[in-house]
């Protein structure tokens, strides 16, 4: 047994890999195991992979037999991990070379903490930026769910293996649903606390949730998984609703995908997406209109569809506009 799984999903990141597992291999605490789950790629990932473990046997290499989405991956991995904590890491993204034992310190000096959040510095291909998280000690975990419902605080931490196996990740979609495990261990954790371990999280064009693709739509059904766990874990009713809110505010922001990008899709998927959107507006408006909160324009439930969906051409088409004479 480890004190440290670090659960590492691969699908064709050869270009980025060295770095993330020389990172891992780095790491002042070396008490870890490296479970690296390779998606089905189809450049040399493996390969580099196979070479690490042939000369580090820390680290263990899993090839699956078809792309199962990253979800999946991990979930696989963490079906072999065997330590106390459980962590990720992106294969494109790397650790300061103190930050696993930094966050199982701060689990060794609080042993009622369920989730430690790294310090995250976002990397652009021009510059360096620290993510911002309000000044906190310690959390509940009611309060990390509601400021991670606008990301106040970000999803990158470690976490007891017991919570994450209780709650592995959420394969509900491709995209957006790993956002829901997050959520759920933070509520499933006595406490929140953080540590000065850096997580550096890579931000470029490339990954999927920048492209224009049917899958964006898959952010609404990741939702609904959330509020479905939500509701199975007793979260108390204020928190729900307020999640509801949040859940609203993705339905407009996903019809703006819809507006401005549908043209890059395909009839078929554009069908599908303004599918998607009539079916969460269906269950979503009378409830919202119920809430009695003031919307600005735009984001109405008014109380049809055909209303609803003029009111969103009509905002995101002079949005567009005031934008392009600025």
């Amino acid at each position: 047994m480890s004190r440290v799984s670090v659960l590492v999903a691969v699908y064709n990141a050869a270009c980025y890999l060295p770095e993330c597992l020389d990172s891992l291999t780095g790491q002042t605490l070396r008490d870890i195991e490296i479970i690296c789950v390779d998606d089905c790629s189809t450049d040399n990932s493996l390969d580099i992979l196979n070479g690490y473990a042939s000369r580090d046997n820390r680290i263990r290499v899993i090839r699956l037999a078809e792309n199962g989405g990253q979800a999946h991956a991990r979930n696989v991995g963490l079906g072999f991990a065997s330590g106390d904590f459980v962590c990720m890491l992106d294969a494109d993204d790397h650790f300061s070379s103190d930050a696993l034992e930094c966050a199982v310190n701060v689990f060794d000096r609080h042993p009622s903490t369920g989730c430690v959040l790294f310090d995250v510095v976002m990397e652009y291909a021009d510059r360096a930026e620290r993510y911002q998280m309000p000044d906190f000690e310690v959390l509940t975990g009611g309060e990390a769910l509601r400021l991670s419902l606008t990301w106040r605080i970000h999803g990158l931490y470690m976490v007891r293996a017991d919570i994450h196996r209780s709650h592995p990740y959420d394969e509900t979609c491709r995209l957006y649903s790993d956002d829901n495990t997050t959520r759920i261990h933070y509520i499933a954790s006595g406490s929140v606390r953080r540590c000065d371990g850096i997580y550096y999280y890579r931000q470029h064009e490339m990954s999927a949730t920048h492209s224009v693709s049917v899958r964006r739509f898959d952010y609404l059904r990741a939702n609904e998984s959330m509020l479905r766990q939500m509701k199975d874990m007793d979260v108390a009713q204020d928190a729900v609703a307020e999640y509801n809110d949040h859940r609203w505010l993705n339905m407009i922001d996903t019809y703006m995908f819809y507006h401005c990008h549908g043209a890059g899709l395909t009839v078929e998927e554009r069908q599908y997406g303004l599918e998607e959107l009539h079916r969460v507006w269906q269950t979503m408006a009378d409830m919202m209109r119920g809430r009695g909160v003031a919307f600005k324009f735009g984001y109405r439930p008014m109380p049809s569809w055909p209303m609803f969906r003029v009111q969103e051409w009509l905002y995101f088409s002079l949005r567009g506009l005031l934008g392009r004479n600025k």
